[in-house]
């Protein structure tokens, strides 16, 4: 007789517990290499925005006057800089004139944008040669553009006054740039020159996609062509055009090369905006923390701008 031994089972209790395997979700692993891929950008944005706003701010809050970077560190904190700019008559002269400024480089720039699109997208002769022709002035450096002007609105051989002058409009000659009164005009000419080619192109894209049979509805209704433009073209290209406008206002409200370059902000302070002020109490009269603190104000009245715009273009672009 023979006896077989039962097998020998195993114990669950005595058998160890199975490690789980560590894997990533696949919505964790697309976060990931989301932030992976935004990772140089983020690393370039803190080296060229974050530290650049840290060093200016830093500067803002001291006392004494240096162009040298490494002695910062040895002044004394203070609020005297930003005391000084909220107090100063002159801060306040070059908002408003940067607010005229930036104000009017974007009406110009959407309304002759949107006439020039409005002309393009008829079916013209030579309608492609057109559009290349008027896109020319966007890529112009803004010194070429800035001589071109400066000849142009000369108040002795300018072609501005001449063809003014045979019109009627004027009887003599003007001085553009050195007539308190008319240098912001003559300022504003070769910024609008070089903004509104990009309102043409952003407004024409945004009414090739308007169907025709629109207009042709709204001719057999009897519509005029002011009313096709306010019941057909403009609700289809607002939102184009508030983008315009904001991207505009961004620009003009920053620029610098254009006035200095004419002006140097003159005469009289007429074409002195923040950005030209910053410059001139940076470089001439070499008080870096007191231009550091108007560089700052400048920031914030800019940033206060775009929150206030943000429910704007969050509502009608998401």
């Amino acid at each position: 007789m023979t006896l077989t031994g039962a097998r020998d089972t195993p114990n669950a209790a005595d058998t160890p517990p199975r490690q789980p395997r560590w894997r990533l979700s696949l919505s964790a692993r697309n976060s990931f290499l989301s932030y992976a891929l935004l990772a140089p950008s983020l690393a370039l944005a803190l080296v060229f925005i974050a530290f650049p706003i840290y060093m200016i701010v830093n500067l803002s809050l001291r006392d004494g006057r240096t162009m040298v970077m490494s002695e910062v560190g040895d002044l004394p904190f203070t609020l005297n800089n930003y005391t000084g700019v909220l107090t100063d008559p002159e801060t306040w002269d070059s908002l408003r004139i940067s607010a005229i400024y930036t104000t009017a480089t974007v009406l110009g720039a959407i309304v002759v944008g949107m006439s020039t699109a409005l002309l393009l997208r008829r079916r013209l002769p030579g309608r492609r040669w057109l559009r290349t022709l008027i896109l020319i002035p966007w890529p112009i450096p803004g010194a070429i553009a800035t001589v071109a002007f400066v000849w142009m609105l000369d108040g002795t051989y300018g072609v501005v006054n001449y063809l003014l002058r045979n019109l009627g409009i004027v009887d003599e000659n003007i001085a553009w740039f050195f007539n308190p009164d008319t240098a912001l005009i003559g300022v504003l000419m070769p910024t609008v020159w070089i903004a509104y080619p990009l309102c043409t192109l952003m407004l024409l894209a945004s009414l090739q996609s308007v169907p025709e049979e629109l207009y042709e509805a709204a001719r057999v209704d009897g519509a005029t062509p002011r009313q096709q433009f306010r019941h057909v073209t403009w609700p289809a290209v607002q939102n184009t055009a508030v983008l315009a406008m904001i991207v505009t206002g961004l620009w003009s409200f920053t620029t610098f090369d254009f006035i200095y370059a004419i002006t140097r902000g003159g005469p009289d302070g007429a074409t002195q905006t923040l950005a030209v002020a910053i410059y001139n109490q940076a470089f001439r009269f070499f008080d870096m923390p007191y231009a550091a603190a108007l560089g700052v104000v400048t920031m914030a009245i800019a940033s206060t701008v775009l929150l206030a715009l943000f429910p704007v273009v969050r509502r009608r672009f998401f």
